[in-house]
């Protein structure tokens, strides 16, 4: 389905539904990068959710894959459709979670996504917010950014910080069967981002988007 029709035609505007990819083995990291714990003692899975959340997502899908019983366990209570638990006595609650676990983990960011989208397209989805479970330095205030266009179903947009692309990326409906499409291997949606001209929003003064890929960067993050 084309952008234009979907844009003229009479859908409901459905949700804005964010996507957590944590599947991966964290090879680098040392473990699964959804196990992770900040120091200030809230797993990073759990901050992507609540950043997503707080963002404008009203509902929030984790992809899990390696390990996926220990990283489920770092969301209770808060899993299988209910709201998230806060991470502590000031936090806001966030998002209703749905996990999904996809068992080709392995083949990379590609069986990850597309499981985001699919679950993401099952919720009647008007737009997805993709981003990494890795990214301790993401904020609320770039997913707002990110969501400013109406309508979203059509949009394309992603995050650049210092002119370097990141995250979060937000994709339209209308984009997710031609995305899906294109996925393979270890790669992500950058090459269709890129071949459909998608729009970049500049969000350095809103945090960063660097991920973290090792313990020694797991210390710089905090």
């Amino acid at each position: 389905m084309s952008a234009e029709s979907e844009h003229s035609g009479d859908h409901p505007a459905g949700p804005t539904v964010g996507i957590v990819l944590a599947a991966g083995a964290g090879t680098r990291m040392g473990r699964p990068k959804a196990l992770v714990v900040g120091h200030d003692r809230e797993p990073w899975l759990r901050r992507a959710v609540r950043v997503l959340s707080a963002g404008g997502c009203a509902e929030v899908i984790v992809v899990l894959g390696a390990a996926a019983d220990d990283a489920r366990a770092l969301l209770s209570p808060g899993l299988d459709g209910s709201p998230t638990a806060p991470a502590g006595p000031s936090a806001t609650p966030v998002a209703t979670t749905h996990v999904v676990v996809t068992d080709h983990w392995a083949d990379g960011l590609s069986a990850s996504l597309r499981a985001g989208l699919d679950a993401a397209r099952a919720l009647g989805a008007a737009a997805a917010v993709v981003t990494l479970v890795d990214l301790p330095w993401l904020t609320a205030g770039a997913v707002q950014r990110l969501l400013t266009p109406h309508p979203l179903s059509t949009t394309l947009r992603q995050a650049v910080y210092d002119g370097r692309p990141g995250h979060p990326v937000v994709i339209g409906r209308v984009h997710f069967e031609a995305l899906i499409a294109t996925l393979h291997g270890d790669v992500g949606a950058r090459p269709y981002l890129a071949a459909q001209g998608a729009e970049t929003v500049d969000c350095t003064d809103l945090g960063g988007g660097d991920d973290v890929d090792s313990p020694r960067g797991q210390l710089d993050a905090g």
